[in-house]
């Protein structure tokens, strides 16, 4: 236990707020539980189940849109039914999923429409917990909030690959999916056990209007949402585009690629916290002004070379620009949403991830097919940019907060 401890503080330090110390182990748990998963099911389809690439392609893409759909219908749930059942929904479908891939076995076309389903059962639950976050403490303690809880995610995904590797030594998928399973089912108790039933900072009573109707007349949320799929597409340009271009263009080993990769969630869980930390003086209109070109222009330097110096180089600058963007971004959408419907914003918001899986590859290859590796760095660098003016402009735009609605008597 006095490991534990010191563990804990070498993290995330002392002032962690005590109520959202429950919520950090169900995101280790369950970031850990993912990443043992899904880092694998691209190689799951195409080595077991033989599927092609256009195959995997289309179920990517379903699975992006139907998880985009999930995200914003667990949100809106979760302002009616609470916070914690949905979370645990998410992790019990999480579970029965990964079971399901067992029964599977071989059989091309059920294994593929369970993967399309898969990232719309996983997203069920995450609008709630990330609106839980702001249940939990108060707003001028949103944005540390937000990044202890990225810090425990990265801490998941540190360790999850690895023993998903271990899982798969024989290449025996059955030992694998079981695994998983038993690592979401731990996850799940862990949610059962420790979650609260709501926070000091929870609305009250559930929203007697519709959630949409309110998103759609915030016209700053709405910029902001597009400044968000924006900048999602970057990352989802470095997460994707940059391997295929690095190994296809460059000669990078693909081996390489998985120890550069690693550097990301390392120095996330390091340095996020301290980077809050240091800039917590500076407005949110900077940071996300400054964040999302951090993320994108460094790719331009891939179009003069990509020597491994320089590669880390540009990892290294990608993820300070990552580590303002996301608490901050999260933060912002809290103080958007008025306190009733906090999980469909939160929901709605997330959904901007999806849209980006589901556009960047397509868009980035065709461009990269068509005019090459230099216009696709190109168009990325220009998206970064455009995300960031957006950004800013829709925070600096945001409408006053709502006063929190008063419920009708009981008659």
């Amino acid at each position: 236990m006095r490991l534990f401890a010191r563990f804990y503080r070498l993290i995330w330090g002392g002032d962690v707020d005590p109520a959202l110390r429950p919520v950090l182990a169900v995101q280790f748990a369950g970031s850990l539980a993912g990443s043992v998963a899904w880092i694998f099911m691209g190689i799951w389809a195409k080595v077991h189940l033989g599927a092609s690439d256009r195959q995997l392609a289309v179920t990517f893409l379903v699975g992006a849109l139907l998880a985009g759909l999930a995200s914003y219908a667990g949100g809106h749930v979760s302002d009616h039914a609470g916070r914690r059942p949905m979370i645990l929904f998410g992790w019990g479908a999480q579970t029965a999923m990964l079971l399901g891939f067992l029964a599977v076995g071989d059989h091309l076309f059920a294994g593929l429409a369970l993967a399309a389903v898969a990232p719309a059962l996983g997203s069920v639950g995450r609008a709630a917990d990330t609106a839980m976050v702001a249940d939990l403490v108060p707003p001028e303690r949103h944005e540390p909030a937000y990044a202890s809880v990225r810090v425990a995610a990265n801490l998941g995904v540190v360790f999850g690959p690895p023993i998903g590797g271990f899982l798969l030594l024989g290449n025996h998928w059955s030992v694998f999916f079981l695994g998983a399973a038993l690592f979401s089912l731990a996850g799940a108790w862990i949610a059962w056990r420790y979650l609260p039933r709501t926070g000091a900072f929870a609305p009250e009573s559930p929203p007697e209007r519709g959630s949409w109707g309110v998103i759609r007349r915030d016209a700053a949320f709405l910029l902001f949402m597009a400044s968000s799929v924006l900048a999602s597409m970057t990352y989802v340009a470095y997460e994707v585009l940059m391997p295929i271009s690095l190994t296809s263009s460059h000669g990078l080993e693909p081996a390489a690629w998985g120890f550069l990769v690693i550097a990301n969630p390392i120095l996330v869980t390091a340095f996020q916290l301290r980077l809050i930390r240091w800039t917590a003086a500076i407005p949110a209109t900077v940071k996300l002004a400054v964040a999302m070109p951090l993320m994108g222009l460094p790719l331009l330097l891939l179009n003069v070379t990509a020597a491994i110096p320089v590669v880390l180089f540009v990892i290294v600058v990608f993820v300070i620009g990552e580590m303002l963007w996301i608490p901050t971004s999260q933060s912002a959408v809290a103080a958007f949403s008025p306190k009733d419907l906090r999980g469909a914003y939160m929901g709605f918001f997330g959904s901007s991830w999806s849209v980006a899986w589901a556009l960047t590859p397509f868009l980035g290859l065709q461009i990269r097919a068509a005019w090459g590796d230099s216009a696709m760095w190109k168009s990325a660098a220009a998206i970064s940019v455009l995300a960031g003016i957006a950004g800013a402009l829709a925070v600096r735009g945001r409408r006053e907060p709502e006063p929190d609605p008063v419920a009708s008597p009981a008659t």
